[in-house]
């Protein structure tokens, strides 16, 4: 598929063509990746971009005024303005930070605006669900600030309870959510929580790691102020991210970084930051990385998000009947049993079988998951969990895919049984 090409009936084996990893046998099996919670796979585009970079455009950006260093920054900014466009950014390109991934994000935000505008007493909330990254820089803004970090509790049926929301918002100045849970794959009303957060005078950011590369993101129809999210979970590279925030908030953030790049004026004196995203740019950016991101998000939007949604729903609906119906009683999986209220995430608890074991046995079929607490002890502590195997969709996944997976939990569940 070319850059930017329309289309108007997805097809996840054409997607599957594109994406020259799952042309890999491993263990004399052809691969069955289903780890894109962890790692999406790039298709042959965005490897394209990366390499047409380094072939015949690498310079530094906003620095030299020769031919190819132009280009190299008409690179780096397109892809701010081509992500801008992604996720419906008001502001446009001048809301879009590049950072190094979601966990630099969050602690941008942390200590950046947090630091600025945070202090003793004040309350941010998260979940149980969240990710590390949107829990421990809060923990370290609060041994600075005297902060208080207040947690959401999640229900036994595997979503946020909000029946006592009012109560939590009591003193809160920012409202920190994933919009689709990396272990549970409980997609979260985003929308819902922005109006909450916002009618108590509190802002909110959105942890969209999981979610940006399986549903259609649009911050201006959501609300939010905050939005951030990592190239390699949606076909993009690894070692960049985003961060969006409404112009008006970047606009009042002190610098995270200092050093080259990120300044107006330095003198013997004190310094002047530069405006805009760059403020919080400093030294040499992703520019290789940015290149093959806006690839990525250009590959993404001609399969249409509604589309690629669609599809991973099909497949998850499949997914969860047929281990249900195989395994009952024996694999247990963590999350929402309503294919509607979750994405394609699937943790799976192997009665008897630890998950590392289960995710050796499954690697003897050529599948690819990822055992282990995800990231996200608080959750695996609420669930009464050390662990589970996680299997995970992406745009290129059929079921036949699913197919491999229960042919070797069924190996892995006679094995132990």
């Amino acid at each position: 598929m070319a850059l930017g090409e329309h289309v108007t009936t997805f097809s996840a084996r054409q997607v599957r063509a594109d994406t020259p990893m799952l042309r890999r046998v491993v263990n004399g099996r052809a691969i069955t990746y289903l780890d894109s919670a962890s790692s999406s796979l790039p298709p042959r585009a965005v490897i394209e971009a990366i390499s047409r970079y380094y072939e015949l455009h690498h310079a530094n950006v906003h620095r030299g005024v020769y031919t190819t260093a132009n280009e190299a920054t008409a690179i780096f900014e397109g892809a701010r303005e081509a992500i801008a466009a992604f996720i419906n950014a008001p502001g446009g390109a001048d809301e879009i930070v590049f950072t190094h991934g979601t966990t630099e994000s969050f602690n941008l935000i942390a200590r950046s605006w947090g630091a600025a505008n945070l202090g003793a007493g004040d309350v941010v909330l998260v979940s149980e669900m969240e990710h590390h990254a949107n829990i421990v820089p809060w923990f370290q803004l609060r041994e600075t600030t005297g902060i208080e970090v207040r947690f959401i509790p999640v229900t036994d049926d595997f979503r946020l309870d909000l029946s006592n929301i009012d109560e939590l918002m009591r003193g809160v100045k920012l409202l920190s959510v994933t919009g689709m849970s990396n272990v549970l794959g409980t997609i979260n009303p985003i929308a819902e929580l922005a109006g909450i957060a916002h009618r108590h005078g509190a802002l909110i950011a959105v942890d969209a790691a999981q979610s940006v590369a399986h549903l259609a993101t649009d911050v201006r129809a959501s609300n939010v102020d905050f939005l951030a999210f990592s190239g390699h979970k949606m076909l993009g590279p690894t070692g960049i991210g985003v961060l969006w925030a409404r112009r008006e908030i970047l606009a009042d953030m002190p610098p995270f970084l200092g050093g080259g790049g990120m300044i107006l004026d330095v003198r013997t004196d004190g310094y002047v930051p530069a405006a805009g995203p760059t403020r919080f740019e400093a030294g040499t950016p992703a520019i290789a990385e940015s290149a093959g991101l806006a690839a990525a998000v250009r590959y993404l939007s001609a399969l249409g998000m509604d589309h690629v949604a669609a599809h991973e729903h099909d497949l998850t609906i499949d997914a969860l009947t047929r281990l249900e119906s195989e395994f009952s009683g024996r694999v247990r999986i963590i999350g929402p049993a309503d294919a509607h209220a979750r994405g394609g995430v699937l943790s799976l608890d192997v009665e008897g079988v630890h998950p590392h074991d289960v995710a050796q046995i499954l690697d003897q079929y050529g599948v690819c998951v990822r055992p282990g607490h995800h990231c996200a002890k608080p959750l695996m502590r609420r669930f009464g969990l050390a662990a589970t195997a996680r299997a995970s969709f992406g745009p290129y996944s059929l079921t036949s895919d699913t197919d491999v997976l229960i042919e070797a939990l069924g190996e892995a569940v006679s094995l132990f049984g």
